[in-house]
């Protein structure tokens, strides 16, 4: 027999399928379960002279969550929602269960954030849960789809890195043989590298680290990024059209082959339309004054101000939105400066920060002078500052937040929840 998910049996099948127990029932003569795997769940009922009795004998003996194999026929039925069912000829008891769960997995009972990260393996047993991280996967493979559509290289670069691209405190330690290293905070010093040997448009998709000590719900010590380099630009304006077609393309994938998880868990996707809107950073600040926030020209953008930005673009209809022309001295030694301006942006979605990035330095002593200006010392940083000096276009690129996006694209209450196995100041296992 065919082995198949609930998500693809039809009436009349004869199949084999393979799951966790959800729920039982026993009426004597008439004994039901609910099977559950990853599409969904099918009730099987073995009913007296219809099933053998060494199957029904078997029924007795399943409880919640115990790993079965069941094999049998899919019969149309009128009494469970699906409109079918299917009738066993056989049954085997792959795994027991401990008959007590240290949460509930169906939620009746709510357990505790913690308590539920610690037994993460049973909380991703509900069906909506991992309707999340389907998404998630389907958002990244859309990704990497729309890059090599448009001719970027995948890239990947050292996790372990000598230098951070931000440099700080916000960097975690690692000993490396008899020297001192770093994980990453991004891949950025290395895709600009990348500018410089001809392949003029990469990107990566993998983890990055920030040795950050906040305990908020949009902070985590571990996350998704998402980076890509484009060289050869005529401003950071190339960049923003790469980044919300990219955007325009995930969403727009999601909406269309995630139909299903969408459904479960009761969320509609909104597909933005194009070109995004632009907002100077000028005219952020103004607006803020005038909404009654306190905030002066040069300061950094708060999450609080941040937020209130974003209620305000609400109100006009606006999601996405970039915020450009930010103040020199705020953004990072690589971002290109003009005069008090810079070349960098953010990409905003409902108030928070999914991107950030802009058009780079390409030229070598600016880029060291700059350096020298925020506090840098050139030569930790011979080994990015080399290619600059052969020859490298104009260029840019951002950092994208995977897991942000999905965060406020599905409504969830925490970053931590489009995570498999979070880390936090306070979370290093499991």
């Amino acid at each position: 027999m065919e082995r198949k998910y609930s998500g693809s049996v039809k009436i009349g099948d004869k199949v084999v399928m393979q799951g966790w127990v959800a729920k039982t029932r026993d009426l004597g003569g008439l004994k039901f379960f609910i099977l559950r795997d990853r599409e969904g769940t099918v009730q099987v009922t073995g009913k007296k002279d219809t099933v053998p009795e060494s199957v029904l004998k078997k029924m007795s003996e399943i409880m919640k969550e115990y790993c079965i194999r069941v094999e049998g026929k899919i019969e149309k039925s009128a009494h469970c929602p699906a409109g079918f069912e299917m009738i066993p000829s056989k049954i085997e008891i792959v795994s027991e269960s401990e008959p007590e769960l240290p949460i509930d997995v169906f939620g009746k009972i709510e357990s505790g954030k913690d308590k539920r990260f610690d037994y993460r393996f049973l909380d991703l047993r509900e069906p909506k849960l991992q309707a999340i991280f389907r998404i998630k996967a389907r958002a990244v493979q859309a990704i990497r789809e729309y890059f090599i559509k448009e001719g970027f290289v995948e890239a990947f670069t050292p996790v372990i890195q000598a230098a951070g691209a931000e440099g700080g405190a916000t960097m975690f330690p690692v000993q490396y043989y008899d020297k001192k290293a770093f994980l990453r905070q991004s891949p950025q010093l290395y895709k600009q590298m990348m500018m410089a040997s001809g392949m003029d448009r990469v990107f990566e998709i993998g983890q990055a680290f920030r040795a950050e000590k906040f305990h908020t719900s949009r902070h985590v010590s571990e996350f998704l990024s998402v980076d890509f380099e484009q060289g050869w630009i005529d401003s950071e304006e190339d960049i923003m059209k790469t980044l919300e077609g990219m955007v325009h393309y995930t969403i727009s994938s999601i909406a269309k082959d995630c139909r299903h998880e969408l459904k479960m868990i009761e969320k509609v996707v909104k597909i933005p339309k194009l070109p995004m809107k632009r907002v100077t950073y000028d005219e952020m600040v103004n607006t803020l004054k005038k909404s009654g926030v306190k905030i002066e020209w040069g300061d950094d953008i708060e999450d609080a101000q941040e937020k209130k930005f974003g209620e305000i673009m609400a109100k006009k209809g606006i999601e996405w939105y970039f915020l450009t022309k930010f103040p020199s001295e705020i953004k990072p030694f690589y971002i290109m400066l003009e005069g008090k301006y810079s070349r960098g942006l953010d990409l905003d979605f409902r108030g928070m920060e999914m991107a950030s990035g802009g058009q780079r330095e390409h030229r070598h002593d600016f880029l060291k002078n700059v350096m020298k200006e925020k506090g840098l010392n050139p030569k930790n940083f011979e080994f990015f500052l080399e290619p600059f000096r052969y020859g490298i276009p104009p260029h840019g690129g951002i950092g994208f937040g995977v897991e942000r996006m999905i965060e406020k694209l599905l409504d969830l209450p925490d970053i931590k929840e489009a995570i498999l196995f979070p880390r936090t100041p306070d979370r290093l296992v499991p």
